[in-house]
C-alpha cells in the first residue's frame, strides 16, 4: 500500500507556494491580491516567502480574494491511503481565539469537498466571515461542548451532535468546555 505522512508543523513552505501559484492562475498583481483580501502588500509578500506567520482570518480572506477553497492552501499530494493521526497535520491558528484548523482530506476538483479538524477551547468565540457562494459546512462534535452555526442563531452542540449550516453567512464556533473538538465538512456547490 502506498502510505503518505502528514505535513507536521507549521505550513509556511506549503502555503507560500500555494498562494504564489494561485495568484499566477489568477493573473492579479501583489498589490491587487492584498487589496481585494483587506491586508497589507507586505503581509502577503512574507506569506508568499514562507516567512510569514498566518492567521486563519488572512489566509480566508486570502482564500476568498483569489477564488479559491482553503484547502487547495494546505492540499497535499494524494496517496492511497493517507493517515493523520490526532495532534499531526498541518494546524493552523486562528488570531482571535483559541481554535485551530486542520486540513485532512481536500475534495478533488469536481466534488470541492474539504474535511478539517477543529480544536478550540473557551475563552473566545471565533467568528467566521461568509466564504465564497455556495459553500455548506457540517459539523459533528466529538468531544466537550460548542455553540456553533449561524451567528444570529448558533446552536449547543454536545458530543455526537451534528449541524448543518450555510457558510456563505457569518456564522460561528465557541468552545463552552476545555479539549473541545469537531470534525467539520465544508462543501462547496
Amino acid at each position: 500500500m502506498d502510505r503518505q505522512d502528514p505535513v507536521v508543523g507549521p505550513p509556511q513552505a506549503v502555503i507560500a507556494a500555494a498562494l504564489r501559484r494561485e495568484r499566477a492562475r489568477a493573473g492579479l498583481s501583489l498589490t491587487e491580491v492584498a487589496n481585494r483580501a483587506g491586508v497589507a502588500k507586505s503581509t502577503l509578500s512574507q506569506l508568499e516567502s514562507g516567512t510569514g506567520n498566518p492567521s486563519l482570518e488572512t489566509l480566508w480572506a486570502l482564500c476568498v480574494a483569489l477564488d479559491m477553497p482553503f484547502s487547495r492552501l494546505l492540499d497535499p499530494p494524494r496517496a492511497n491511503v493517507q493517515v493523520i493521526r490526532a495532534n499531526e497535520g498541518a494546524a493552523v491558528p486562528s488570531a482571535d481565539a483559541d481554535y485551530r484548523v486542520t486540513l485532512l482530506a481536500a475534495g478533488q476538483s469536481h466534488t470541492r469537498c474539504d474535511v478539517y479538524r477543529i480544536a478550540a477551547e473557551p475563552g473566545h468565540t471565533r467568528r467566521s466571515d461568509p466564504h465564497s457562494p455556495g459553500v455548506v459546512e457540517h459539523v459533528v462534535l466529538a468531544a466537550g461542548r460548542a455553540m456553533a452555526g449561524p451567528a444570529d442563531d448558533p446552536v449547543e452542540m454536545r458530543p455526537g451532535d451534528y449541524i448543518r449550516y450555510l457558510g456563505d453567512l457569518p456564522h460561528i464556533f465557541e468552545a463552552l468546555e476545555p479539549g473541545t473538538w469537531a470534525t467539520m465538512v465544508a462543501e462547496s456547490v
